[in-house]
């Protein structure tokens, strides 16, 4: 009985330990972040913190365009992006793939998008956000504190 109850505890802190490590690996998104490829007249910022909260908004002139606030949690053992404040409730896109740099998660029953791509590379951070055949690509240099 002893037994059993060992390998319970130690396959759940293993379980445990195996998700705390992939959303860990979604560190690379943490800082300030401004848009590099945005439309003349406006710029797009993303914020995360080490908690992987973070926020997005957009800039025209000084009045705020856009917003959303994002977050990367665990929910029924799987790892998600929530976004809220685009749609009336929030949307999940689920984590389908996951590096030190880089993460896909997706939500096909989503209008757009569909499919979620950041990606560091050149020390920018790059986000595909796409559907179908249509995507939108952001290029994000950090800021300096």
């Amino acid at each position: 009985m002893k037994i059993l109850f060992y390998s319970c505890c130690l396959l759940f802190f293993l379980s445990c330990k195996k998700e705390k490590t992939q959303k860990q690996k979604a560190l690379f998104l943490v800082g300030d972040w401004v848009r590099v490829n945005d439309k003349k007249g406006s710029t797009t910022y993303e914020k995360w913190d080490a908690n992987l909260k973070g926020i997005g908004y957009t800039l025209t002139e000084k009045d705020t365009t856009f917003k959303e606030i994002l977050s990367i949690i665990n929910l029924k053992d799987s790892l998600y992006l929530k976004v809220e404040g685009v749609n009336e409730k929030p949307t999940l896109f689920k984590f389908t793939h996951v590096t030190d740099t880089s993460f896909i998660c997706e939500n096909k029953q989503n209008d757009f998008p569909k499919k979620i791509n950041y990606y560091l590379k050149n020390n920018q951070l790059n986000a595909i956000v796409s559907a179908d055949d249509f995507k939108i690509e952001f290029v994000f240099n950090k800021k300096s504190m």
